[in-house]
């Protein structure tokens, strides 16, 4: 009886091991397969496209070289991932990525986040330059009109046409302008929409020193009332670049020159933006500096002096070209 008992145990103790060695061996087949690191070498780039079935990506997934087979992966996506569908865009398979994080990847939409940036004040021709020089858009782009791009970092996806993109900074400006116009304060000179943008682009060009835009908007506001020409020269070179930088001095006959955008000849606004003004430009036309200033110089050190009088603005134009010819400059 003992005997019998013993070789019981013995043989359930045998099939206790030949279970236990036969879990371990499908616990590595699984880890290896599913959530252990995948055999991809170098960062991958997996391109999903819209109504791409989970067979179909898995293929492409074998053929990059990210998982080691595509009925491997179907199979272990089936028995042990999440049911929801995966999204499509690109994106970037990490190096040794398992399965499991892949599927998990393309399940989330977790897409490779590409970014453009249009710093404040760009024309519109550079804005339409840029957009052209990011190969991974798609589709032709038409020079979109001066001032309806609102500076900023959009993101876009590979594929993405360029329309897309433009449109997505167009509506940020059309939102930004529609939000600041119901704030704007009962000193504005401006009367419409159009004009707001039209004098912020003016302030835009005029200053790279955030906290002197209002001061710069005040300035322009107080001479719109007066009648006074703006004389900002911006206005001058927009007519000849398109806005881009003019790379030498303005001439005196440029100067002089008639035309819809030179507030050196004309009083009044100029036929439209000179440029893409920013958020902040745009808030400080409509919310100018209360001041009695109608001159402003650059004081040399990237910022600018105000005055409310000729004579004090000829004494900090002289101060000015002093400190111009100190350092070596004309």
């Amino acid at each position: 009886m003992a005997k019998r008992n013993a070789r019981g145990f013995g043989c359930l103790g045998f099939l206790l091991l030949v279970a236990l060695v036969a879990g371990g061996f499908f616990w590595l087949y699984v880890h290896r397969n599913w959530s252990g690191p995948g055999p991809a070498t170098h960062p991958t780039t997996l391109i999903v496209p819209q109504g791409s079935t989970l067979a179909d990506t898995a293929r492409e997934l074998e053929h990059l070289g990210a998982v080691r087979s595509t009925t491997g992966f179907l199979r272990f996506a089936r028995r042990f991932g999440d049911s929801a569908p995966i999204r499509a865009g690109e994106y970037e398979v990490a190096p040794h990525m398992s399965a499991k994080d892949i599927l998990a990847l393309l399940q989330t939409g977790r897409t490779v986040q590409r970014l453009i940036t249009i710093p404040e004040g760009m024309p519109s021709i550079l804005v339409f330059e840029r957009l052209a020089r990011e190969k991974v858009l798609t589709g032709k782009l038409p020079i979109p009109e001066e001032g309806t791009v609102l500076p900023g970092t959009y993101s876009f996806q590979r594929g993405e046409p360029r329309k897309a993109v433009l449109k997505r900074m167009q509506d940020a400006m059309t939102q930004t302008l529609d939000q600041l116009w119901i704030r704007r304060k009962a000193n504005t000179v401006v009367n419409t929409k159009e004009e707001a943008i039209t004098l912020a682009s003016i302030v835009e060009k005029e200053t790279g020193v955030p906290v002197e835009r209002p001061m710069v908007a005040g300035v322009y506001s107080n001479r719109l009332r007066q009648g006074m020409k703006l004389q900002a020269d911006p206005t001058i070179i927009y007519p000849i670049t398109k806005g881009k930088p003019l790379g030498r001095r303005i001439k005196l006959s440029e100067v002089r020159a008639v035309n819809d955008y030179n507030t050196y000849a004309m009083t009044g606004l100029p036929k439209g933006p000179i440029t893409n003004p920013g958020r902040d430009a745009i808030a400080a036309t409509l919310a100018p500096a209360q001041t009695d200033a109608l001159y402003f110089v650059a004081d040399g050190k990237g910022g600018h002096v105000f005055s409310d009088t000729l004579a004090e603005h000829n004494a900090n134009v002289q101060r000015y070209y002093r400190l111009r010819r100190a350092q070596g400059t004309r």
